[in-house]
């Protein structure tokens, strides 16, 4: 490609000729939210966007009615983002990897942090395995609080015993950003694991899910 060619495709306001070029990946965010909202003065109302919500991470925990009332977006670039963002966390949750036995269980962390990472509140998931490793069932068990979530093992195990499954992954997130176990996690860990002792169904691990993380009690030495 000639250098004349190159030049004219690199001006930010050109992203649509620059993303069938050169993919995806050479634009910058704001390009990308550009061609998401479409219509005149994109990229300004892409930057104006970003700036409000303190970037790209605002951008996507916002609501759809957070977004309608930013300078710019309107409710037809509102709609378009969240489209897009809820597509991009639909994509991602399509890694559970279910007919491939698990090497270990941060196998399965792309999937939990695409499920749990950006959620407002603790969501608590319990994931049911085969005897080959094999991920069966996955169970919303409990939604709490910015801070907590109320876990009952007999509500983690019960649809694990249901399912004749053989062992279990149990899943919660930190809106907070912060994957560090708690005291209260590491008390319901071992909890759960020694009800699953009596049960025949072994607690494999416990996994903290942020946005960025993914934190495996098992690796750090904590599950009993």
């Amino acid at each position: 490609m000639s250098n004349a060619v190159v030049t004219a495709l690199c001006p930010s306001d050109r992203p649509r000729e620059r993303i069938s070029v050169f993919g995806p990946e050479a634009l910058r965010v704001v390009e990308l939210v550009a061609l998401v909202l479409g219509g005149g003065r994109s990229i300004a109302r892409a930057a104006m966007a970003l700036e409000q919500v303190g970037g790209l991470r605002g951008l996507r925990s916002a609501t759809c009615l957070e977004l309608t009332r930013l300078d710019g977006l309107g409710d037809a670039g509102a709609s378009a983002l969240c489209a897009a963002f809820e597509l991009g966390r639909r994509a991602a949750q399509l890694e559970l990897p279910l007919g491939t036995p698990l090497r270990s269980p941060t196998d399965v962390g792309a999937y939990v942090r695409a499920r749990l990472g950006d959620a407002p509140s603790e969501r608590f998931l319990v994931l049911g395995l085969d005897a080959r490793q094999r991920v069966r069932a996955v169970e919303l068990v409990a939604i709490g609080s910015l801070s907590s979530v109320e876990v009952h093992p007999r509500e983690v195990y019960r649809p694990l015993v249901r399912g004749g499954l053989h062992s279990a992954i149990a899943v919660h997130n930190h809106p907070s950003g912060d994957a560090t176990p708690s005291d209260a996690d590491l008390d319901l860990t071992r909890r759960l694991a020694d009800v699953g002792v009596l049960l025949g169904i072994p607690l494999l691990d416990h996994l903290v899910v942020t946005s960025s993380e993914v934190v495996s009690m098992a690796a750090l030495g904590l599950l009993p």
